[in-house]
């Protein structure tokens, strides 16, 4: 995901920022100044990474931070003034928040980006096959329900009840969890 939010009361350093994260083949980018209109934005769509300059207009980052971390899939870094530097890492960077004190390198900005984009790309792997594993069980509950139906009323044994299902999504040219589904609703419904 290419897009960033990057939240920042200082104009030039958001400035800074885009540039910087432009090299890194990043094209949509959206500002704001405070964690309230933020997390308003991040109601209305998902980011990729978002950049914390603290601090904000309404509160320092580190909770909006915490927030984001618990709430959406972006990367989160966070940049503060050195001297608040230890504080920030020991409120977020267990939750996965990355902290650079200010003035940030950006030869190892870039690579902390990149390191964010790898990971959520194999986070977004992750998640995606999560849900195809969550389908897929939900579908074996269908075509069990639906066995279960036909070894109660149309008193079949499971292989019957099987091949039953079986047939009939051959026959019609549908899926086993459709010919389920049909049958749930007939029965159940």
């Amino acid at each position: 995901m290419d897009s960033v939010l990057i939240v920042s009361s200082d104009k030039n350093a958001s400035e800074v920022f885009v540039k910087l994260l432009r090299n890194e083949h990043y094209s949509h980018f959206s500002e704001t100044v405070s964690a309230a209109l933020a997390k308003g934005l991040c109601a209305e769509r998902e980011f990729g990474l978002i950049i914390i300059n603290t601090p904000l207009t309404d509160e320092f980052g580190c909770s909006f931070a915490l927030h984001l971390l618990q709430n959406t899939g972006a990367g989160v870094v966070l940049v503060v003034d050195p001297d608040r530097e230890e504080m920030a890492c020991a409120e977020t960077a267990e939750q996965g928040a990355m902290v650079f004190a200010r003035p940030v390198d950006s030869a190892v900005f870039s690579k902390i980006v990149r390191f964010i984009a790898a990971t959520q790309n194999r986070m977004n792997g992750v998640r995606r096959e999560n849900m195809m594993l969550h389908k897929k069980l939900e579908d074996i509950r269908i075509i069990n329900r639906a066995k279960v139906i036909l070894m109660k009323y149309l008193s079949m044994t499971e292989q019957q009840a099987h091949r039953y299902l079986e047939k009939q999504a051959m026959d019609l040219r549908i899926t086993r969890v459709e010919v389920a589904k049909n049958l749930l609703s007939t029965y159940d419904g």
